[in-house]
């Protein structure tokens, strides 16, 4: 039987960042799940995308809680919004810029009312440290990076290049996305699909929309034991302070796949470490013979 993965795959960005971004881990990822590709990819928390712009099936679907990232990439799909619009727009707002940082708020601020994508691209690429973060009212709060010149034209041919890769790998695939609550997605996954899940870090003050909580955490795990398919969930396992002991006590006798890497993004100098994380995937969908990264150890121990 030809299998769809495991898979080597050179990773790219996503147009969208957001911390905890999976880009440098999706060849590890691609390399450690063994599935048929006969059902659909899915993910109920989508975050950047980066997993599924780089797995690229042919059948995906795709959910947030966050409204704005489901938009933009639905219109992405559609061809509502182009790699020429965005560079149009970020040349337009990257100009009044350069006046000071009073127009990323005037930015801001018009996103919170009309929630206009191309808005929060600029947002995402201009705000402090790359973080997406929404207050309790669902409005961006993240301050400015301090950097009026901040849309050179190469950062924006980056952003632009990113879209159009991201256009084109969507191209003539059935990917459906959906803003919904993580069960609703999890009730539709059916016993050919596969389904990667890469919630909130708990315990790592990661929110960047919805609050998670202990028992939103406990409600996740006894969820994705009983899904029909297969599964892979990313989890911190442990840094130099401590272990996640929720994962410890939650995935006994499951296969695990345990990488290092480090956080480059983060509201803080601590949570700026090197940090290992684990792969949990479902017995029989773990493949056996993982292939050496560069930059990441890894083994696969039975957990």
């Amino acid at each position: 039987m030809t299998l769809f993965l495991p898979a080597r795959i050179t990773s790219k960005a996503p147009p969208i960042k957001i911390q905890g971004i999976k880009t440098k881990l999706v060849p590890f990822i691609a390399r450690s799940i063994r599935w048929s590709g006969k059902g659909r990819w899915v993910e109920p928390f989508l975050g950047s995308a980066a997993v599924a712009l780089n797995i690229a099936p042919d059948r995906a679907l795709l959910s947030d809680t966050n409204e704005h990232v489901i938009r933009f990439y639905q219109k992405l799909q559609s061809g509502e919004i182009t790699a020429e619009m965005v560079k149009e727009h970020l040349v337009t707002e990257g100009s009044k810029l350069l006046s000071g940082e009073d127009h990323y708020y005037v930015v801001r601020d018009r996103f919170n009312r009309h929630k206009d994508p191309l808005d929060l691209v600029f947002l995402n690429r201009s705000c402090f440290n790359g973080v997406m973060r929404f207050n309790k009212k669902g409005g961006f709060n993240v301050p400015f990076c301090r950097k009026p010149d901040r849309f050179r034209q190469a950062l924006v041919t980056k952003i632009c290049n990113q879209i159009d890769w991201a256009t084109k790998i969507m191209r003539n695939k059935d990917w459906e996305f959906k803003c919904q609550d993580w069960r609703v997605t999890l009730a539709e996954s059916r016993s050919a699909d596969f389904v990667y899940l890469d919630p909130p870090y708990i315990g790592r003050h990661t929110d960047y929309y919805n609050q998670w909580l202990d028992e939103d955490a406990d409600a996740l795990v006894r969820t994705i034991k009983q899904l029909p398919c297969g599964f892979a969930y990313s989890m911190w396992k442990e840094n130099k302070y401590r272990e996640n002991a929720h994962l410890i006590a939650n995935f006994t006798n499951f296969p695990m796949v345990t990488f290092s890497h480090f956080y480059h993004i983060g509201a803080s100098e601590g949570l700026r470490n090197h940090m290992e994380e684990a792969l949990v995937i479902k017995l029989g969908y773990v493949e056996d013979k993982v292939l050496p990264i560069e930059n990441l150890t890894q083994a696969v121990l039975p957990f």
